[in-house]
């Protein structure tokens, strides 16, 4: 494992928000160690993917791996098992995970390849490794001033420790439909990036 996984799940991509606060994280990780790769998975492409039959009839008929219905799948499974560190930067849609993320989420738990129950509980195939999940809302969704439901943070949880990814870190920038908060919350993301242990900033010597 020797690249950064960066998996973008607004519809403005690259430009959003939350993905210029997760490119700090990545450049402190590769300020530390310069032989990691950018990975960039922008998850806008996945708008026209969904699960079709052919896919459910694999699982079922339990196909190899390398079946033609399983190629994106695949593809993003092996993208996490080549990353040594995980950055999600992603918008709460409607109090939980946007749709592009959701199919993203539905390709890669994939029965028998990425995880199978074990004495009746899911368990992932998939080592763990250090991810971050920076998430951006127009609404206050975090701390005890939480305005709405937040179904995004445990649901992520779940599904990644489904898989076997459990070293989670999440970062809020809500309140975003506020311009006079969003200045003041885009700085303590940045603050709070690089006081983290992981994804933070070199400590001088």
């Amino acid at each position: 494992m020797s690249s950064i996984l960066l998996i973008t799940a607004s519809p403005y991509g690259a430009a959003s928000r939350g993905a210029q606060l997760a490119m700090q994280a990545v450049a402190n990780l590769q300020s530390k160690d310069a032989s990691l790769t950018l990975v960039q998975r922008d998850l806008s492409a996945l708008a026209s993917a969904t699960i079709h039959s052919d896919y459910a009839d694999a699982i079922i008929g339990g196909h190899s791996h390398d079946a033609a219905a399983f190629a994106l799948s695949e593809e993003l499974i092996c993208e996490l098992e080549a990353a040594a560190y995980v950055i999600i930067a992603t918008p709460m849609h409607n109090y939980t995970v946007p749709a592009a993320l959701k199919v993203w989420i539905d390709f890669v738990l994939r029965y028998g390849r990425s995880f199978a129950p074990i004495d009746g509980v899911k368990t992932g195939f998939l080592q763990d490794r250090p991810t971050m999940i920076v998430v951006t809302a127009g609404g206050i969704v975090s701390g005890p001033r939480r305005l709405q439901p937040d179904h995004l943070s445990g649901y992520l949880q779940d599904v990644l420790s489904t898989i076997g990814i459990d070293d989670l870190k999440f970062i809020y920038m809500d309140g975003l439909a506020n311009p006079a908060r969003a200045e003041q919350v885009t700085a303590d993301g940045i603050q709070a990036i690089d006081a983290d242990a992981v994804f933070g900033k070199k400590l001088a010597a």
